[in-house]
């Protein structure tokens, strides 16, 4: 597999309709699993933060996945209504996905494996895992569970 772009990835938000990564060319996007029954789970908060204050550069984009300690079982009304009520989330969220193993999202096919997105190898550990995509489809970084999303080391990129 050669090296290919982002924006060519189809994905679907939460509804099912089409989430056409292309419209956000221009801005930067940061890709992160999210689960409403985990320890990180109050990342909710700070996602959405960074979101308001950067959201003329950025575009956060949750990905529920219950790969994980079973920590997103809900369906998607559910994910939806938990979002909103508790953390007033307001960025896309996407169709609940595999981020590894034999059904693994092309999404994170390409933010995983160095032969697709040109930068880097890496696996997704847990849950609030960050993927940095710059305004040209460019991979920039990756960042542990434990790297808050308002750390300096995203928002740099953003300032």
């Amino acid at each position: 597999m050669d090296q290919t772009s982002i924006y060519d990835i189809k994905i679907k938000n939460l509804n099912g309709k089409p989430l056409e990564l292309s419209n956000f060319k221009g801005k930067y996007i940061l890709f992160v699993n999210v689960a409403s029954k985990c320890g990180f789970t109050p990342q909710y908060k700070s996602l959405q933060e960074l979101y308001d204050n950067y959201k003329d550069k950025l575009v956060v984009i949750g990905i529920p996945c219950n790969q994980f300690g079973k920590q997103e079982p809900g369906n998607a009304k559910a994910i939806e209504s938990f979002c909103e009520i508790n953390y007033g989330v307001t960025f896309p969220i996407t169709e609940k996905l595999d981020v590894k193993g034999t059904n693994q999202h092309p999404l994170y096919t390409w933010l995983t494996q160095k032969q697709l997105n040109g930068s880097s190898n890496s696996s997704v550990k847990w849950n609030f895992q960050k993927y940095l995509v710059g305004p040209q489809g460019e991979f920039i970084n990756y960042y542990f569970s434990l790297t808050s999303p308002t750390s300096s080391k995203i928002t740099k990129h953003l300032k």
